[in-house]
Parts: C-alpha cells; structure tokens; sequence
C-alpha cells in the first residue's frame, strides 16, 4: 500500500479511517457528490485508499459494512469534455470497486423529463437563468440528487454526504463551512435535508496539495489523472498561472478552472469554454457562439410575452415585457440548437446537446400553449433532413389529412382547428395523466370561435 509523502494527507486518511470504523458505529452510508473534477477526485481517492487500508488491517468483511455511494448528477447540459471524462473514470470506479471488494457503488442521477434545461427553457419558455433568477441550480442538480438521498434516508434512516469543499476556495465558502461545523465534532447536520449529516475531510487541504495528490498519488482505481490534469491544463485562462511547480519537476498545479453547464448564462464570461477552444477545442466554438447568443437575448423584449408562465402580468417600469419567452423566440431557439448539434456531430457524432425524449416532450409543451405556427418534427426534419424518432406520437398521415380537408370543404380555419385538437390528443400519450387535456381543448376551440385561429 502506497504510503504519501505529506503528513497532512496521511492525517486526513487516519481521520476518514477512525470515522468509518470507530467514531461512528452506525451503518450509515456515505453519500460522496463526485463531479469528476479535482477536489471531488481528491476526496473519493482518500476514502478509497482508507477502505484499502481498512480491508488489508482488518480483513473481516464486517469492517466494511457501510456503504459508499458514488452519485454523480448528470445535468444534460454538462461541459462534454468533462462529461465525456466522468463517464470513463465512473465505468473504471465500478469496475474496480467490484474486482477489489469495496462497499463503493456508482449512482447517476438526471433531472426528471419535465425539468431538463431545455424543457424549461424552449418548451416552458423560462427565460435562461442569471444571477437573480437562477432556477437551474435546484432542477438540474439539488433535486435529482436530493432524491436519491431521501431513498438512502428512507432505507437506513440517516445518511452522511461527504463534501469535497475547502476553506480557500472562496471567502464564502469558508464563512458557509465554518457556520455549520460543530467544534470539536466532525459531523454537521445537514442544512436542508432532515437526518441528514455532512462531513468535509478535505476542508483545510490547499491548491496546492489537491493537485499534489492529483499528480503524485496513484489512482486507486487505476485512472490516469493526467487525463483531468490535461482538462483543467487546457480550461486555464491567462489569470492561472499552468503550471506551476509544486514539490518537483514532475508534480505540478493547475489553476482552480471550473466547469459547469456548457449552457451557463450565470457567469458574464465563460472563462474555461474560451481556454478550452483556444487551447486547440475548436470543434467548441459553435457551442460558445450559441451560449453567448443565449445571452444577448435573454432581456430582449421583443423575445419576451408580458405574463408569466403563471399568468401574473410582467411589465417592467419602462413598459418592456419580460415574462416568459416569445412561442416564436423558443422555436429559433430550437432550430438554433438543432443546427449546432448537427454542425458539431459532423466531427463529434457521439455529443447529444438535446434527446428526442425532451424534443417530443416540447411538442407536447407548445400543444398545451396552444402553440401550433411550428412543429418540433418540422423544424427537425429542416435541420436534418429526416424525420425525428417519436415512438411516442402518432401523427396525421398525408391521407388522413387529405381527408380532414375533404370534410371540411378546404376551409382551412375549421381544418387547423381539428388539426390542433388531433394534436393535443394525441402528444397526452406522453404524460403519465390526461390531466390538464379538457381545458386545453376547451381554450383551443374558445380560440376558434373569438377569431383567434392561430
């Protein structure tokens, strides 16, 4: 077993060590958050290497009777350098638990279908999240993991989620972790979550020493970590210094880059997508043109309606909309993304910025909004030239509409009208209930007799 040049580091692994055996003589599982990058990767490597130490001292199976779950959320829209790094570090993590039986087990989470990034923002028409109306962070991330927690807590009553943040991170993040630590104690309740616990290891670990175990410490489940190296190498802007010597030639520091959501409209600058296309990732640079296109216009108010989803009026005081997005402004959304996705699958034919599941389920979105100018398959077919998969739907064919013409005497005002109500019936196929399915018929055909035939 690999012993670690670093006193501190080889405390933090005793520490880990005591509290899965001695300090807490629970079965609670350990809940580890692990995202692929550098502290998330330092963590899970020190609790591995404490099971291994713990395996080869005591060899009794019983002395790892705790769980540790690996969960990784999967937001739909991460950085695919990064994503596509996770899913072979998460396939090695598997596979290695198994051949070297430790209790570590991989759990992925995804948003539920209703709540993706693009479900929120083309089919819903939520105008893309800032700092004063950042919706993502709690569909995309905290309830899908959220939710797995509660199985946890429901399974064995509590549960420990071990946190990968540091006090240099950030001054806030430093207030944040020092306002729930009990002293003296490792153990903090958990801020949102009931019967939960929090414990952060590798909260006085520096830069420094992150990137000292990245680069001089062997996975433990075998990875190469100068892949991640590599990564955070070339996501460096010019303001992090990379590299930077740390204890010789051979082990060097990388800069504190961050990823995200390709997709992030948070940030003013999105500092690593811009590192990463100028440090030869030109196949990017359609994804960072539309990111900034999201941006430019998001507070547009000709893009904008001047209600909210909820029906509450959203005026400003210059009289400027700025509710929900334009149906029409989501559409060229749309049809914007469908044409990046298939420019950058002519080099990348593995990167998916949006599935056919969340397609169909915005079909289904602009039938309730009664929105029927465009269609998801129309718009689909342009860009690619085929038709979309839609398992799902069933659809007038050529016939069956030459039909419906027939019958209303090619009065296109009624024909439209059947059309719409044919099409609100059917996409109902894709929901678990038809609830919601008689008033929007019931609007449909309001619509129709006041003359508002679109």
């Amino acid at each position: 077993m690999q012993k670690i040049k670093s006193n501190k580091i080889e405390g933090i692994i005793d520490q880990i060590t005591d509290q899965y055996l001695y300090a807490d003589r629970s079965e609670r599982p350990w809940i580890i958050g692990f995202s692929g990058g550098k502290d998330s990767t330092v963590l899970l490597t020190l609790v591995w290497i404490a099971l291994q130490r713990i395996r080869e001292q005591l060899p009794h199976p019983f002395q790892l009777r705790r769980k540790v779950y690996v969960v990784c959320n999967d937001t739909m829209v991460e950085n695919p350098i990064l994503a596509d790094y996770v899913t072979d570090v998460l396939k090695k993590i598997e596979e290695e638990a198994r051949n070297q039986d430790l209790p570590i087990f991989v759990k992925r989470t995804t948003p539920k279908l209703e709540e993706t990034f693009w479900i929120n923002v083309i089919g819903k028409g939520y105008p893309v999240p800032n700092n004063s109306f950042r919706w993502c962070t709690d569909k995309l991330k905290i309830k899908p993991t959220s939710s797995f927690l509660l199985e946890q807590i429901d399974d064995m009553g509590e549960a420990i989620v071990l946190l990968g943040t540091r006090y240099e991170e950030s001054a806030t993040r430093e207030r944040s972790i020092r306002k729930h630590e009990v002293a003296g104690r490792r153990l903090s309740k958990h801020q949102t979550s009931p019967n939960t616990y929090t414990y952060a290891p590798i909260k006085e670990l520096l830069l420094h020493e992150v990137w000292y175990i990245i680069n001089a410490v062997t996975s433990p489940w075998g990875f190469d970590n100068s892949i991640l190296f590599q990564i955070y190498a070339d996501a460096s802007a010019d303001d992090y210094e990379c590299p930077t010597v740390i204890t010789d030639k051979k082990h060097t520091s990388c800069g504190q880059s961050r990823f995200g959501c390709w997709t992030c409209t948070v940030v003013k600058n999105d500092k690593s997508m811009n590192a990463l296309v100028s440090n030869g990732r030109n196949w990017m640079q359609p994804l960072l043109d539309f990111r900034n296109r999201l941006v430019e216009g998001r507070n547009l108010p000709e893009n904008r309606k001047d209600t909210r989803r909820n029906g509450m009026k959203a005026v400003n005081d210059d009289g400027e909309n700025n509710g929900t997005y334009e149906e029409g402004y989501r559409y060229r959304i749309l049809k914007d993304l469908l044409t990046v996705q298939r420019d950058v699958q002519i080099d990348r034919p593995d990167v998916t910025l949006i599935n056919n599941q969340e397609l169909i389920a915005i079909q289904v979105i602009w039938n309730r909004d009664l929105y029927f100018d465009h269609t998801v398959g129309e718009v689909y077919k342009e860009i690619y030239n085929k038709e979309i998969s839609t398992n799902n739907i069933k659809t007038l064919d050529n016939t069956e509409k030459r039909i419906i013409r027939e019958v209303c005497e090619d009065d296109i005002k009624y024909y439209n009208l059947i059309d719409n109500l044919i099409s609100l019936q059917e996409t109902k196929t894709l929901l678990i209930s038809k609830y919601g399915l008689h008033n929007d018929i019931e609007r449909r055909i309001e619509k129709f007799a006041t003359g508002k035939t679109s």
